[in-house]
């Protein structure tokens, strides 16, 4: 395309929905962005807005162009991120990922880390979805189960997730302790919706639980967590955050296949970075004791 000023204005009417809007954004008089968004459409052969009283509304062919804007923008984001990650200040954007359910132990590490470095702008990602290193989508990620075999990446063992089964004490008064797990009934367990959950722990508890016992399901590890809290039956909970809260009983030892290992993944273009040096040194030494059995 001959001229990127146009298509940086159009992308932005697409996404404010107004000229004014989009005017602000670049820093530029209206009429610039209307003539921009006229000379595109004549060189294209094709109307990209639906012009209102309310604004600009794209057509389909305006759907597709700021498809392919917005995923440009995001890559030239990143690769400032990237850039800036290079220089020898802990500064710009920290993107870190892990599981959900590491989120109550990485949200106050973050915050401390972010506190000793101000001027770092942290952005925390979490969720099933596997974020590509190798595109810079994240800078540092944390990963469970069996170790990852990506040619460009770093990959240190870190810690073990390590689970157990609880209920709180309303639910033991009501139905009382099993003496066994497994085949159990007269009980009420709380796991996940999907049986192609690759937790270890949910694997095993589906294997020796009816499934009629698991009366409680969801595919958010948060909401299985606030069941078991509020009462709803017995379910895993990370040890650590569990003991620590003196409404729960926990109702067997763990066992080590409930639990598995975590592993912290850098890219090799990156790892070696201040940014991310900085943050796996303080990252280790803060999670020395989150290795429960």
């Amino acid at each position: 395309m001959e001229n990127w000023d146009e298509i940086k204005t159009a992308y932005q009417v697409a996404r404010m929905g107004t000229v004014s809007g989009a005017a602000d954004v670049l820093g530029v008089h209206h009429a610039t962005v209307i003539r921009h968004i006229d000379a595109l459409e004549g060189r294209l052969g094709v109307k990209l807005f639906q012009r209102h009283a309310r604004g600009y509304t794209p057509t389909e062919a305006g759907d597709d162009l700021f498809r392919v804007a917005q995923a440009t923008d995001d890559q030239f984001s990143q690769l400032s991120g990237r850039i800036k990650g290079r220089g020898t200040t802990v500064s710009g954007e920290l993107v870190v990922t892990s599981l959900i359910g590491l989120a109550p132990r990485m949200a106050p590490v973050l915050t401390e880390f972010q506190q000793q470095h101000p001027d770092v702008v942290v952005r925390y990602l979490t969720g099933d979805r596997l974020f590509q290193l190798e595109y810079g989508e994240a800078h540092v990620a944390i990963r469970a189960g069996t170790a990852p075999d990506q040619p460009d990446n770093v990959v240190q063992p870190f810690v073990r997730q390590s689970m157990g089964l609880f209920a709180t004490q309303g639910y033991i008064e009501r139905h009382g302790v099993p003496e066994t797990v497994e085949g159990c009934s007269g009980h009420r367990f709380v796991s996940h919706d999907s049986d192609e959950s690759r937790a270890p722990f949910h694997r095993w508890l589906r294997e020796v639980v009816d499934k009629e016992c698991i009366t409680f399901r969801s595919t958010d590890v948060r909401a299985l967590e606030q069941a078991v809290v509020a009462g709803a039956g017995i379910g895993f909970m990370p040890i650590m955050e569990a003991r620590a809260n003196p409404d729960l009983v926990e109702i067997m030892p763990p066992r080590e296949d409930w639990s598995s290992p975590l592993w912290l993944v850098t890219h090799v273009d990156l790892h070696r970075t201040n940014k991310v040096q900085a943050f796996l040194t303080f990252l280790k030494e803060r999670s020395k004791d989150w290795q429960v059995l």
